[in-house]
């Protein structure tokens, strides 16, 4: 999802670094099914019974904002052929009236997923999906402040899901009460090495994050619309309420998303921590320098050579970062905390080890 007021900021502002912190990064262990699981939208299995609920849903930019008007939540679990995602949307006015597949969906109510296996910022997965069921699935290169542009050829072959519906879509004259969709997700179609695709490993952690886009309605002629603000005669904006806070009006910074992580503990059966990497705090010094190169070549007009020349970096000392520096590219490194390889991440945003 990315408003297209939105869109001309980033293009502006293309390497805005957000007010998120570490911290308020959510994470979710999900556990291994026992049985089989039907996409009805129902979430009424014994292994979705005895999945945990995610923490509620937050405004997009954290918790200096106000509180989403309504609650929404999700729960995850995988096999060895898809990930399962059952989100629960509370909902009193049911509106949705895209059916074509790849529309522009978050311009009505919709609930979207991210997905980077990887982590590595690029090449990751956008899911959005209506109260009528209708899809708009796309891989991003790499973010928009880089560049980066959507493949809507890209499909999640294998894709199943369910809705359910507790209300009438599109009727103004009664009160609805939420909506609930399941999904299975194969692990094929989220491969990035092509045919020689697995399914994670315990322990292995994913980034990931929900996003839900809610506009404000009215009704006019027996129908909803989107509510219009008579200070400006345009419709309200929309909210968008997420799993894990952003920090910023802008779902395309894969590096805030939360964490997944996976326990092939059967669910219900154990109660696995989740740990957070050691090499999260490399990864994170790399983006501050990252930020801070980009800062310094709008001012410059070249990027630093050496860490001494960028501000405020007493911090960042510990991880003996490196500069490899060109006219029009960078490339930053540091080594592994407790093994012997490096992660680099270079001036489009791009972050990994060898």
């Amino acid at each position: 999802m990315i408003p297209i007021r939105f869109f001309l900021l980033l293009l502006i502002l293309p390497f805005h670094l957000s007010a998120q912190q570490p911290s308020d990064r959510k994470h979710y262990v999900t556990y291994q099914t026992t049985g089989s699981l039907h996409m009805d939208g129902k979430l009424d299995e014994k292994d979705w019974q005895e999945a945990a609920w995610s923490d509620m849903f937050v405004d997009i930019e954290g918790d200096a904002k106000p509180s989403p008007l309504y609650d929404s939540k999700l729960k995850m679990l995988w096999d060895d052929e898809n990930l399962y995602i059952g989100i629960w949307m509370e909902e009193p006015d049911l509106w949705a009236t895209y059916t074509k597949r790849e529309s522009v969906i978050f311009h009505q109510n919709d609930i979207e997923v991210f997905i980077d296996p990887d982590g590595d910022t690029h090449h990751y997965y956008e899911l959005e999906i209506n109260a009528l069921g209708t899809e708009w699935d796309l891989m991003m290169t790499k973010p928009y402040r880089n560049g980066g542009a959507p493949i809507n050829g890209w499909n999640i072959n294998g894709f199943k899901k369910g809705l359910d519906l507790q209300g009438t879509v599109n009727d103004p004259t009664d009160r609805d009460t939420a909506w609930t969709v399941e999904m299975a997700i194969p692990w094929k179609a989220l491969s990035q090495r092509g045919p020689a695709y697995a399914p994670p490993k315990d322990g292995q952690q994913w980034r990931i994050n929900f996003s839900r886009v809610q506009w404000q309605l009215e009704t006019k002629n027996g129908q909803y619309v989107k509510k219009i603000n008579p200070e400006t005669g345009k419709h309200f904006p929309e909210y968008n309420w997420v799993w894990s806070p952003q920090g910023a009006i802008n779902m395309h910074i894969p590096e805030n998303w939360g964490y997944l992580q996976f326990a092939a503990q059967p669910v219900g059966t154990a109660s696995v921590l989740f740990q957070m990497a050691t090499d999260e705090k490399v990864k994170d010094a790399l983006r501050a320098l990252y930020h801070k190169q980009h800062r310094y070549f709008k001012t410059h007009g070249e990027y630093a050579t050496q860490l001494s020349q960028l501000p405020e970096v007493d911090d960042l000392v510990e991880f003996h970062p490196q500069f490899e520096v060109s006219a029009t590219r960078f490339k930053l490194s540091a080594p592994a905390i407790h093994h012997d390889r490096t992660w680099f991440i270079t001036e489009d945003s791009k972050i990994w080890q060898e």
